[in-house]
């Protein structure tokens, strides 16, 4: 599994993980800043982007995808940063190969189950008639039918790539993403990882509960939660310079 991938900068390295839905370049502006200081690398994981697509969707699978992916570029040891579905990965990578991950940063979600937000996203997307689809701008009108919120269309619109001849197509593995969704949903699971790990939760997001403490703590004992009052679910949108500061401190603290 050759996974594709952007990096910025130079130094010691970071890995960033973008969520369900999303690929390499969600993240690209807190990447392009971290850059000052470190070698950042933002890879799509499997059945998301330019990556490829494959039967299975599973966090040990992805967890394997990563480390390869570290293998083949001669990274022994990184810090590892992940949003949502990435988040997940990024924990199953540091509870499997917890010599492969220097620190951990989850934002917005926690290790245990999560609930199912995702079947109306899933509908629209299925809704779509990508064929005879002719512009971004008619598929967003249809996507409207069942998403009112222009920037989460937005969101989901990049995944859509046109081909020479001018027909659409989805970089996502769409029915592989459906039919593995109890697996993007499920639990993370392994021997506690006792290295420095954040958790970021957005102060409007439901995706970690004060009730998924005990857990966190449990499988990751050195594990601190901040909150960002004010940012929902997409942190990392909402509240870009606030959680640039505490990856920048969490990154630098020894």
């Amino acid at each position: 599994m050759e996974l594709y991938y952007r990096e910025f900068g130079q130094g010691k390295p970071v890995l960033i993980l973008h969520g369900l839905f999303g690929f390499s370049d969600n993240w690209q502006t807190l990447a392009k800043a971290l850059a000052e200081d470190y070698w950042v690398i933002t890879p799509d994981l499997r059945n998301h982007g330019r990556s490829p697509h494959t039967s299975t969707h599973t966090y040990p699978a992805m967890a394997e995808d990563l480390r390869a992916f570290l293998d083949a570029h001669g990274i022994y040891s990184t810090a590892v940063i992940g949003h949502s579905m990435g988040g997940k990965a990024a924990m199953q990578l540091a509870l499997n190969h917890p010599d492969r991950v220097e620190r951990l940063v989850v934002v917005d979600i926690a290790p245990g189950a999560a609930a199912r937000n995702h079947e109306g996203v899933f509908e629209a997307l299925s809704s779509l008639n990508i064929r005879q689809l002719k512009t971004r701008e008619e598929a967003d009108a249809q996507l409207q039918q069942y998403i009112p919120e222009a920037s989460v269309r937005q969101f989901l619109l990049k995944n859509l790539t046109r081909h020479p001849d001018g027909s659409f197509a989805w970089k996502m593995n769409l029915p592989v993403l459906w039919a593995h969704y109890a697996d993007i949903l499920a639990p993370v699971e392994g021997e506690p990882f006792d290295k420095p790990t954040l958790f970021v939760r957005g102060g409007r997001s439901p995706y970690i509960q004060d009730s998924d403490l005990p857990r966190i703590r449990a499988l990751f004992p050195q594990a601190r939660v901040q909150t960002l009052e004010g940012a929902g679910h997409w942190v990392h949108a909402d509240k870009p310079q606030e959680l640039l500061a505490l990856l920048r401190a969490f990154l630098a603290s020894s």
